[in-house]
């Protein structure tokens, strides 16, 4: 494939069913987030925007798991992996940088019955190269496409970096554009892969924007705004995006890939803090007709400076990007020992 909480009534109103499936909708996702899409008591505050934490430690990633309500990958499950596949696991899942799941089994009870699935995962382009904190993940998903031999569709998200950042159109389509050349080079199956900037394919394929639109008809301002925490200065076009993420979730939004069908599911590699577009997600599949699709997270590759934060591409200090030269790479390693050093000499760091 070539590239190309609930809603108050008002006294005395008589309701329409309308108003009260909305209600009830509202209901359902609202409390089924609500335990932490954005966790930030405890030390942590992990979201799709931010991650912090205030433990030298990082992040409790079994706290997560609970509050997402997601589940933890154990060794039962890593066993059933290497028995249905036949290969043995990937030393990223043995060493629990992938630690959770939602629905990693009916994703190996599909390869069992020899049923097909397709693989679903993408990049935020904030900076003209990646860092080895995206690198690792995309691995992985080469891994996992070649061990079950199935098409992989990859969404970079240029509008969404427009829409919250302060840059033009044209920068974010070049930054998407650059991280592509970094993602392909990590060798993906040519024949079998599709990447994708948004601002190109939405304006290409009719039927991704019909799935968007039915995202959008299914989910709320309420429940929007209790999942990603929108507020009133926010523009519209943020309130809109979950609906583009979540549509390559199903395999309607791509016609030229599975033909038109909307019943072959997908499993999504991704960090934590993604979960909360696709637990909406999940929640919307049933309404639109779609299975729900899989999940598999990761944890987050601190940065240079420790674990309290993850790497980030916006600040060139907290990573090795994958453009640094060996010169660079050696620098900034040397100051954040020195550094550490430093801290320790005064006290600071038992």
């Amino acid at each position: 494939m070539a590239t190309p909480n609930g809603v108050a009534m008002p006294a005395g109103d008589s309701p329409s069913m309308n108003e009260l499936d909305s209600t009830v909708n509202d209901l359902k996702i609202n409390n089924s987030t609500a335990e932490g899409d954005s966790i930030e008591d405890d030390g942590d505050m992990v979201n799709p925007w931010s991650v912090e934490s205030k433990s030298s430690k990082g992040v409790d990633y079994d706290k997560l798991i609970k509050r997402f309500g997601s589940s933890k990958i154990d060794q039962e499950l890593i066993d059933r992996f290497e028995k249905v596949t036949g290969k043995p696991a990937h030393h990223l899942l043995k060493r629990g940088l992938f630690f959770s799941h939602r629905d990693l089994h009916s994703i190996l009870t599909l390869h069992e019955q020899k049923k097909p699935f397709f693989i679903y995962t993408g990049r935020g382009p904030s900076s003209t190269s990646m860092h080895i904190g995206h690198l690792i993940p995309f691995m992985f998903t080469k891994w996992l496409q070649e061990t079950f031999g199935v098409p992989l569709v990859i969404q970079l998200t240029d509008d969404e970096k427009y829409l919250w950042k302060d840059m033009t159109l044209e920068d974010t389509y070049k930054l998407a554009v650059e991280n592509a050349k970094d993602i392909i080079a990590v060798g993906f199956d040519v024949k079998n892969t599709f990447i994708f900037a948004d601002t190109n394919y939405i304006s290409q394929e009719p039927a991704f924007y019909r799935t968007m639109l039915r995202i959008q008809k299914c989910v709320t301002f309420n429940q929007a705004k209790g999942i990603f925490g929108f507020c009133g200065t926010d523009c519209i076009g943020k309130i809109s995006f979950p609906s583009i993420q979540a549509a390559p979730s199903f395999s309607c939004s791509f016609p030229q890939i599975f033909g038109g069908r909307k019943d072959i599911p997908c499993v999504i590699p991704c960090a934590i803090d993604q979960d909360p577009y696709f637990r909406m997600t999940r929640d919307v599949a049933p309404r639109i007709g779609c299975p729900k699709p899989a999940l598999i997270h990761s944890r987050f590759i601190p940065a240079l400076q420790g674990a309290q934060t993850k790497m980030s591409a916006s600040d060139a200090t907290t990573s090795i990007n994958l453009t640094d030269t060996p010169k660079q790479i050696k620098t900034k390693v040397e100051w954040v020992a020195s550094d550490s050093v430093s801290v320790t000499r005064c006290g600071c760091v038992d």
